[in-house]
């Protein structure tokens, strides 16, 4: 860290020295030509620096993209050595390198003082093209400064993962499936059990992809005013990400004990948030706030399960703004 700093130091004194130089009648710094190449290396690295950090910053705009882990990886890891390659080549081949034994001088003596500022000059006299240099240097300094602040910028309004959450695949006429892609139909699904389900050509791993399927005898059901075609022949859809901390509902609970569990639910093993899916999944126990997400199913003529739509509101725990959005 202690030469990466002393680089640094370097390349600011070097091309953003500006002013009259000292008069003096010798040179401390022997003249040295001009190394356009290494100029040019220099340059280069300090542009693909700052596109390789500017492309971090694309990618964490938008979340449409694959392995995007692997992606963020790349390219901040290319900006870091794209810029490590660039004072590498400036501290070698463009910074004059100079040993002495003396003992430093006592502070506050203008001589010295004059003698370090004429060394500072003399020493950038071989670089040509200090404005570009710098130019690149503050580009490549402004785009990492970027991509290490925009992971900040999710807590929002800016880059805010709150839209994200409220968008989900389902859409009328998307088709269930297994976790092996097989169509569900609506004979398959028993009353003495539950099933997970997806829809088909989305991704899954998607807060809003994964729901649960259960089928009661349609009397029993207790929908809210307005969902009295969503569940056919009993048959109801809920998302399978718990309101309470984003878990998975993965237990159902058929009734053993009708003293202690009156009627069939749904469980959230991790908080024992527990769903009456009978009453929309409405809370009946446990640290849930709000019901579970119901999406409408349709049978197709095939006795296929299908959406009728998306979901009653928003998928997942209601975290920041979740409850002010409408499923999408």
């Amino acid at each position: 860290m202690r030469r990466l700093k002393r680089w640094l130091i370097a390349l600011v004194a070097l091309v953003a020295t500006s002013g009259p130089r000292p008069e003096r009648e010798e040179r401390i710094v022997p003249e040295e030509a001009a190394d356009r190449g290494a100029e040019t290396a220099v340059i280069v690295l300090l542009l693909l620096s700052a596109a390789a950090a500017a492309g971090f910053t694309v990618l964490y705009a938008f979340d449409s993209l694959g392995n995007r882990t692997q992606l963020f990886g790349i390219t901040l890891g290319l900006a870091l050595a794209f810029l490590a390659a660039a004072l590498i080549v400036l501290s070698k081949r463009l910074v004059p390198n100079e040993e002495l034994t003396e003992e430093y001088p006592a502070e506050e003596h203008p001589e010295e003082q004059g003698e370090i500022a004429q060394l500072v000059h003399e020493s950038g006299d071989a670089i040509t093209r200090k404005r570009l240099m710098l130019a690149a240097g503050g580009a490549a300094g402004a785009a990492l400064g970027a991509a290490a602040l925009t992971p900040a910028l999710s807590f929002g309004p800016f880059l805010d993962p709150g839209e994200g959450l409220s968008e989900t695949p389902w859409k009328r006429g998307r088709l269930l499936v297994d976790s092996d892609g097989r169509p569900l139909r609506a004979d398959d699904i028993s009353t003495e059990t539950f099933y997970t389900a997806y829809p088909l050509g989305a991704k899954r791993d998607k807060i809003g992809s994964p729901i649960v399927i259960v089928r009661l005898d349609p009397s029993a059901l207790r929908l809210p005013p307005g969902r009295e075609g969503w569940a056919p022949e009993g048959i109801l859809a809920y998302s399978k990400i718990c309101t309470h901390a984003g878990c998975a509902v993965s237990l159902y609970r058929k009734p053993k004990f009708p003293p202690v569990e009156p009627s069939r639910a749904l469980v959230c093993p991790c908080h024992y948030s527990t769903f009456d899916p009978a009453a929309g999944a409405e809370v009946i126990y446990g640290p849930a706030g709000r019901p579970l997400p119901q999406l409408p199913l349709l049978i197709d003529d095939e006795r296929r399960l299908r959406a009728a739509g998306n979901f009653s509101g928003p998928v997942g725990p209601a975290w920041g703004g979740v409850r002010g959005r409408d499923a999408t």
